[in-house]
């Protein structure tokens, strides 16, 4: 029987200021909007996470937990959503679009995710609503990360997380992107 190996990646110590450099516009968009609107974040860099389980020590370094960022669409290609849950939490596509009373939704290209959100797969964020491509996209959450205080998450890069608060995410980055919100339990 094989033993399941959990890679470690190397995490820098929590930082309260913004990147010397910025690895995406996405990144800068991000950055500046926090800067902008004077909301407190930390945030570390770290080796390459693309995974829940890659996520570990940036959860332990911000004692937070990371959210999963998904980018999903209709079949056809001209439904866009960005649903966010809980990072420990399996998706199941049956009860995403029940949930919405929407048909079957899938994952979007990584050509689409890098086209609308401005990110490549691993670095889905909610700030991908800053961008004028995510215009159309609807933004669900589930509860469950409605309710938690603390919001972590890539700040648009597979290299950088953040924790803030979630009614910062609520009330200041979804209206400031002129984005309303849909909230399901999932």
């Amino acid at each position: 029987m094989k033993e399941k190996v959990i890679s470690m990646i190397h995490v820098s110590k929590p930082m309260t200021d913004l990147p010397k450099e910025y690895k995406t516009p996405l990144q800068e968009m991000t950055y500046k909007f926090l800067d902008e609107n004077n909301i407190p974040f930390s945030r570390v860099e770290n080796d390459e996470a693309v995974t829940m389980e890659d996520c570990i020590e940036i959860d332990k370094a911000l004692d937070m937990k990371t959210v999963k960022t998904l980018f999903l669409c209709n079949r056809q290609k001209t439904n866009f959503y960005l649903f966010v849950t809980a990072g420990d939490k399996p998706f199941v596509t049956k009860d995403f679009s029940s949930a919405l009373g929407i048909s079957r939704v899938s994952f979007a290209s990584a050509e689409k995710l890098d086209e609308i959100i401005g990110t490549k797969v691993g670095a889905t964020t909610i700030f991908g609503v800053l961008r004028p491509e995510a215009e159309d996209v609807q933004v669900v959450f589930d509860k469950v990360v409605c309710e938690d205080e603390w919001y972590g998450c890539s700040d648009g890069t597979t290299t950088g997380y953040m924790k803030l608060k979630t009614k910062d995410i609520l009330e200041k980055l979804l209206p400031y992107s002129r984005h309303r919100y849909t909230v399901i339990d999932v």
